[in-house]
């Protein structure tokens, strides 16, 4: 199964190819919407600012690419910055009108807590979803981010993390999955969250 890995210039992308190759995806990686007419899913990746990741997704045409993507609900799924761009605005750099694919708003972790939110924590499932197949409840995973995402929707909600105070660390609406954390970055249940996220896509 081939899947689209959206190319905007985040410098996660090569780590995403490596560990979805490794559970046995055939990869594009989609510097354009053309590049992505062949995939079956689609990954946002991401690290760095939201300002110059919407700057880079706007200018490469890529913004309506993820848009019309969604909209036809086709498998996608948002990694960190990838899941952050989704909802409706981030407050990040005095603020960022983002995709708003997901309705909320991505805010900074609470004050007086250590920024980055750097390392691993547990994820606790909040709903059923595909993409937690065979993953014990409660598995660290690898996060690195300042900023959380508040839907308006708690029903939106896949799974939570506390620090400081609970976030939501994996979003799901349909088709469109997200996690805060780096899956590529998790070892083995890391690699298993792909591997479910290719079985959803494929069936």
């Amino acid at each position: 199964m081939k899947v689209a890995i959206v190319d905007y210039g985040a410098g996660n992308l090569r780590s995403v190819v490596s560990a979805l190759r490794s559970v046995g995806c055939d990869t594009v990686v989609a510097e354009s919407p053309r590049d992505a007419q062949t995939a079956r899913a689609m990954v946002l990746p991401g690290v760095g600012a939201a300002a110059d990741t919407m700057e880079n997704l706007l200018r490469r045409g890529l913004a309506d690419l993820v848009i019309h993507w969604i909209d036809a609900e086709r498998p996608f799924l948002g990694i960190c910055m990838g899941m952050q761009v989704l909802f409706t605005y981030s407050e990040e750099g005095g603020g960022q009108r983002c995709l708003d694919v997901i309705r909320g708003r991505v805010v900074r972790l609470p004050a007086g807590l250590k920024v980055p939110h750097m390392g691993w924590n547990q994820v606790c499932y909040t709903r059923e979803s595909p993409l937690f197949e065979s993953i014990p409840d409660g598995s660290n995973f690898y996060f690195v981010h300042s900023y959380a995402a508040r839907p308006d929707d708690d029903a939106v909600v896949a799974a939570s993390t506390d620090y400081g105070s609970p976030f939501c660390s994996a979003a799901q609406r349909g088709a469109v999955f997200a996690t805060q954390f780096h899956p590529e970055k998790s070892g083995e249940r890391g690699l298993q969250l792909y591997r479910n996220f290719a079985r959803f896509a494929a069936a």
